[in-house]
């Protein structure tokens, strides 16, 4: 079974789960039937389970329940990655290809391919932990089969001479926490009094996207991960501007002004999906 592990050498979050949500849309399209495997991170969860889009984020992880809603595939958890994909193989014989989110550095999991995902902070001070950000070395991306730049990152490893693709993020419609068919775009919310909330690894990237919408907010930026509490929203004002990511934990609190989500599309070039598919099939795909 094919393996197609996307992951970075840093820590934080470089944009790993939109760029898995668009390859496994992309894998969709080309007729393949991939699965997603993912540990879920600071979920609960003792042992290898599958997620649904009405799965608790405290128990799977919020990463792999956006993974769910959004990727259209078979998602599971669990701290031993091999466990996972086989209970994802066992219980949808159908599908012809794992990704495994964020799985760079869990080496018991063979894979056929491997990508490092960079965005704009690249390797910092280049020190690996916890002197620095790194989990791994940069000669580690010698070994990789794709470098992906998200936004304006540049190769942190050029030497190296991997393939190189370059991912944007794209902007889709705000929509309402409670409500995802109300729209609305950046032009309606303009002139409110709005609060944009981010619990993402990189926090500014979402308020500079915002900012370059033409939207004036209070900025509150949380820890990656982070569980709010009701308490820790309690903002005045018009609304809450809000992550795709972050929102899966918003869904379950009582707050006082309505949340819109901002929900973002990923796009490659050149096409990241052939890529994968030619290594795979070894020719390149039609």
């Amino acid at each position: 079974m094919p393996v197609v592990v996307v992951g970075n050498i840093t820590v934080g979050g470089s944009g790993k789960t939109p760029l898995v949500i668009h390859l496994a849309q992309a894998l969709r399209a080309l007729g393949r039937h991939p699965g997603i495997v993912s540990r879920g991170y600071l979920g609960d969860a003792t042992h290898v389970a599958e997620v649904t889009s009405g799965s608790d984020p405290g128990t799977v992880g919020d990463e792999p329940l956006l993974l769910a809603r959004r990727s259209g595939c078979p998602v599971f958890v669990g701290r031993d990655r091999v466990a996972a994909a086989r209970a994802l193989l066992a219980g949808y014989p159908q599908c012809d290809l794992i990704l495994a989110d964020d799985g760079l550095q869990h080496y018991r999991l063979e894979r056929e391919i491997e990508i490092a995902v960079f965005d704009e902070r690249g390797v910092m001070n280049g020190w690996c932990l916890p002197a620095g950000p790194l989990r791994e070395p940069t000669s580690r991306l010698s070994r990789v089969d794709a470098v992906v730049l998200n936004g304006t990152a540049v190769s942190p490893a050029p030497t190296f001479q991997r393939p190189v693709f370059a991912m944007r993020l794209r902007d889709e419609s705000f929509h309402r926490l409670d409500d995802p068919l109300t729209t609305c775009s950046a032009a309606d919310l303009a002139g409110q009094t709005l609060n944009a909330v981010a619990g993402i690894g990189a926090p500014q990237r979402f308020f500079d996207r915002l900012r370059a919408m033409g939207l004036s907010f209070a900025e509150h930026a949380f820890p990656d991960h982070h569980d709010f509490r009701a308490e820790e929203l309690a903002f005045d004002g018009d609304a809450i501007l809000t992550t795709e990511k972050d929102a899966v934990k918003l869904a379950r609190l009582s707050l006082p002004l309505p949340v819109w989500v901002l929900p973002v599309t990923a796009e490659t070039s050149p096409d990241l999906a052939a890529f994968v598919l030619e290594k795979i099939d070894g020719h390149p795909s039609a």
